[in-house]
This record gives structure tokens, C-alpha cells and sequence, in this order.
């Protein structure tokens, strides 16, 4: 399988991609991550940022905390890609954007403390408190 993955929000109107194995991908359970998307988690991959690109459009950015900026569309909302200086040369991916997200299987859950509690989780996945960022 390749390493060079695209994707886009719902609209078409942004593109992305990035080269880097489909590895590293968390399911996040985060107040910040579920108020951002409106989801009850986000599935993000971390990859290099100098190995990720736009393709297309010039995603809107909103800064959701001292150290994070969400970056969307602008036209239809769709929520692409975070960035965080605790991380600075990784970019964190939305794997639903993916044009292929059945390739992209999570290997671990973080910010399990602020799971929602009605929410069942697979233990076969590790779990984290909050985030272990190396």
C-alpha cells in the first residue's frame, strides 16, 4: 500500500495530502475535540507536518486553545486538521476526510477521562488518560 493518502471536506472545495504511513491514529475523546466537531469523538492520525500538503483551498483557522488551531473549510465546516506547539512538527489529520478512512484503523484511545460515560470503548485498544505526545 502507498503512503500517500488524500483527502477533503464534504464540499470539495478543500484538498489535502500527505505522505506517511497510516499509523500513530487515536481516538479522541476530548471536550474540545466533541464541542469542535459536534461528534462524540475525533479519529485523528499524526503525521509530519513537512509531509503534509493543500491541495486545494485555503482552510479557515480558529485557535480552540493557547496551543491548537483547528483548521476547517470554510464553505461547508468540514473540521481537517489541528495543529498543537506541543507537537510542532506533527499535524493531526481528521481521519474521516480521508478518501479512504477504512484504511485507517485507530490503535489507541486518549483523553479517555473525559469519555462520555454512556459511550462503550474497544478494549482491545489501549487506553490514556489524557495524551502521551513524544
Amino acid at each position: 500500500m502507498s503512503n500517500l493518502h488524500q483527502g477533503g471536506c464534504q464540499c470539495g472545495a478543500m484538498r489535502y495530502q500527505f505522505r506517511a504511513p497510516l499509523r500513530d491514529i487515536a481516538h479522541c475523546h476530548c471536550s474540545v475535540c466533541r464541542r469542535s466537531t459536534g461528534g462524540i469523538l475525533v479519529t485523528w492520525i499524526t503525521v509530519p507536518r513537512d509531509a503534509f500538503t493543500w491541495l486545494q483551498g485555503e482552510p479557515a483557522c480558529f485557535a480552540s486553545s493557547p496551543s491548537c488551531e483547528r483548521y476547517f473549510c470554510a464553505h461547508c465546516g468540514a473540521h481537517l486538521a489541528l495543529f498543537t506547539t506541543l507537537s510542532p512538527h506533527s499535524l493531526d489529520v481528521t481521519i474521516a476526510t480521508l478518501d479512504h478512512p477504512e484504511r485507517a484503523a485507530a490503535d489507541r484511545h486518549i483523553w479517555t477521562q473525559d469519555r462520555l460515560p454512556w459511550l462503550e470503548v474497544d478494549p482491545s485498544l489501549p487506553c490514556e488518560q489524557q495524551e502521551h505526545i513524544d
